[in-house]
């Protein structure tokens, strides 16, 4: 793979790490407040368009997630396919598959505070519920693909660390980030109660896994060819 394609890599990631945090940090991050549902409905209701624009940045950076996939598969293949392809497959299934589908929850958030008809049989209150219940279905769904998205983060590591493409630290980074995500999902389901040290955890894990990693592929693409780590390398 050719140093441009590995940068085309980094540009779309840095892509997705904005959009995705724009969604999940600002839009989420602003509007919801966990356990009160007349006010996490009233800020729905008071910024329509923020919380439209939340999904629409969401479904941008699914999209451009699947075509990351596929690169990175193209990218690690030479070294060990079946271990790029199980990578890769991981990375589809968290993001463009459970994370699009997940999307039908903020949507329906939204959706239900509106004015159709058939919702009338529905007091404001009841309402409020149902949209909160729709962002906690959002909030676990994120968990679940973030689930998925961890064993991604550890195998792309250790394929990182093998193949000597990119230096050996960032495939340490990546495996501290997949320690991140899984903690983050496994440890809300199992011992809820700790979600604020879990999104810290996660937060920095992967500022120093993804963020490090992406700026090192826009800046300097890679550090050996496919030829010269293929000589000195086997996975």
């Amino acid at each position: 793979m050719k140093i441009n394609q590995v940068r085309i890599i980094g540009l779309m990631y840095l892509a997705v790490i904005i959009c995705a945090g724009f969604s999940q940090g600002y839009v989420r991050g602003t509007l919801f407040v966990p356990g009160d549902a007349a006010t996490t409905s009233a800020n729905i209701l008071q910024h329509p368009e923020l919380f439209r624009l939340g999904l629409t940045f969401d479904l941008v950076a699914f999209l451009m997630d699947a075509v990351i996939s596929v690169m990175l598969y193209n990218l690690f293949k030479p070294f060990n396919k079946p271990l790029a392809l199980i990578s890769a497959s991981l990375r589809l299934i968290a993001h463009p598959a459970i994370g699009s589908l997940n999307l039908l929850n903020h949507f329906m958030a939204s959706h239900i505070l509106g004015d159709a008809t058939y919702l009338s049989a529905f007091d404001p209150e009841q309402l409020q519920s149902i949209s909160m219940l729709f962002m906690d279905a959002h909030r676990n769904g994120y968990l679940i693909a973030g689930g998925f998205f961890g064993v991604h983060c550890f195998l792309l590591g250790w394929l990182i660390y093998k193949s000597n493409i990119f230096p050996k630290i960032f495939g340490g980074f990546m495996i501290g980030a997949a320690a991140g995500y899984l903690l983050e999902t496994f440890g809300n389901f199992s011992v809820p109660g700790y979600e604020e040290w879990t999104a810290l955890i996660v937060g920095v894990s992967a500022a120093l896994g993804e963020v490090s990693l992406t700026l090192y592929m826009i800046i300097k693409g890679v550090k050996n060819s496919h030829s010269t780590a293929l000589k000195n390398t086997m996975i």
